[in-house]
């Protein structure tokens, strides 16, 4: 019995290691899913971005990447909304985003020290 217990044990155990650790094709299927939508993305940014434009976007995303995702996803948006009638130039990018800087509210910290009587002063 004991044997048998044992053995149910270390299998429920075993399933659970390889459901938090995932499925091995699971994981492959999503790392090609991923490659796919990137390649997609290339593609459709490709057909709207000149070269110099391009390289711009590339050398955004290598020091902001988040923004480069932002700027990626808007002007994917544009040109499916009919706003791009043609490939847009570098120096439309740089309006582009300067529009996004622009909408980015600056966080200001100010700082309000009290005043209060020092005791050094009535010495």
């Amino acid at each position: 019995m004991e044997d048998a217990d044992l053995a149910a044990i270390r299998n429920k155990r075993m399933q659970e290691l390889q459901m938090k650790a995932g499925d091995p094709n699971q994981a492959k299927q999503q790392a090609e899913a991923k490659q796919k939508y990137d390649e997609q993305l290339n593609g459709m940014l490709t057909q709207i971005l000149t070269q110099d434009a391009r390289a711009r976007l590339n050398s955004i995303a290598l020091v902001k990447p988040e923004k480069a995702k932002q700027l990626e996803g808007m002007l994917i948006n544009m040109a499916r909304s009919g706003q791009l009638g043609e490939k847009m130039t570098e120096q439309q990018l740089v309006k582009v985003l300067e529009q996004i800087n622009d909408k980015k509210q600056r966080t200001k910290v100010k700082f309000e020290r009290r005043r209060v009587m020092d005791s050094d002063d009535s010495d």
